[in-house]
């Protein structure tokens, strides 16, 4: 026994001497390379992101105007945009409709479609890259500029409407009541992203649960809800939260199709846009820097309100929950 505890403290205890000296300055010269190594990634997160949000933060609580001096006005910006600013509630109600509507519309459609390439039709992989594409294409400037066309007066969309009858079908993106919609389906249309996530989510389902259930009588529609998605349930909540931040960061469809006035009627004012008129159409930089802030505290608050309910409906594998 004594043995044992004598060869146990021999093996454990670090070396000491030259040798030990010479270990820590080779592990030291590694870490410093290292470091070397990280310096880019460091340097572009102090410049490129840490530095210009904390000078957008001070920004906040100024009146600048970009080509002037900033003067210091304490919580002006928020107070104005809270209790006089009636296209700040405008831009965040349109917003609100878009996220709302679109990203749950989005995630349905991208889920239909991983089921229906889940059953192991032939040319997966070609379906599967022809499906991402719109994911990839439906944030260009191209893609908003066609998606206008489409949804004019004289679109195609009308063309084919006026095919089954309708002869005097509206432009939908000129129309007040209508034109936040194309943006939606245009939102929709970009399914790929989560889709794939979803189909890899479906894979990793054990075929046993689909084979014990239809021993035991279950037809498709009781194994889609009691086994399809309460173990989809994690893939669905990081698709519902990578969608829901990327909807509330929107820009570029609204301002091509609207030519950046948030038109008609501002019903297709997105927040994002009205940031970007209030920076560089109006030169308020500071009140757009409060804008940006207040953007992001309502992006982490819904980030943080759907990790709390998440508790209660996503659940693991082994019996967790998030």
């Amino acid at each position: 026994m004594t043995t044992m505890l004598h060869r146990r403290e021999t093996v454990t205890t670090p070396p000491s001497g030259p040798t030990g000296e010479k270990n820590g300055r080779k592990g030291s010269q590694e870490n410093r390379w290292g470091y070397l190594f990280l310096s880019p990634w460091f340097a572009g997160l102090l410049v490129l992101t840490a530095g210009p949000m904390a000078l957008s933060l001070y920004y906040s609580f100024t009146d600048f105007a970009l080509l002037s001096d900033s003067t210091w006005i304490g919580t002006a910006n928020y107070e104005r945009m809270f209790t006089d600013d009636p296209r700040f509630l405008s831009a965040m109600s349109v917003t609100l409709r878009y996220v709302f509507i679109g990203v749950p519309l989005q995630l349905v459609f991208a889920l239909a479609v991983a089921l229906l390439l889940n059953r192991g039709m032939r040319g997966l992989g070609l379906y599967r890259a022809l499906y991402y594409l719109p994911s990839m294409l439906a944030g260009s400037v191209a893609i908003a500029v066609l998606w206008r066309q489409v949804f004019g007066r004289e679109g195609i969309f009308n063309v084919i409407l006026a095919f089954f009858g309708w002869q005097d079908a509206p432009s939908w993106i000129a129309d007040p009541d209508y034109a936040l919609y194309t943006l939606i389906l245009l939102r929709v249309w970009e399914f790929g992203s989560p889709m794939v996530i979803f189909l890899a989510g479906l894979r990793q389902i054990p075929r046993d649960y689909y084979e014990a259930s239809s021993i035991d009588g279950a037809g498709r529609v009781a194994q889609f809800f009691r086994i399809t998605i309460p173990l989809l349930t994690p893939v669905i909540f990081l698709n519902m939260i990578l969608q829901l931040i990327g909807a509330f960061q929107a820009f570029n469809s609204a301002f091509i199709i609207s030519e950046g006035t948030g038109g008609p009627l501002d019903s297709t004012l997105f927040y994002t846009l009205y940031l970007y008129q209030e920076a560089f159409a109006n030169f308020r930089m500071g009140y757009a820097s409060a804008l940006a802030w207040v953007l992001l505290g309502v992006i982490g608050l819904f980030t943080a309100a759907n990790f709390l309910i998440g508790r209660y409906w996503v659940h693991y594998e082994d019996g967790g929950r998030s």
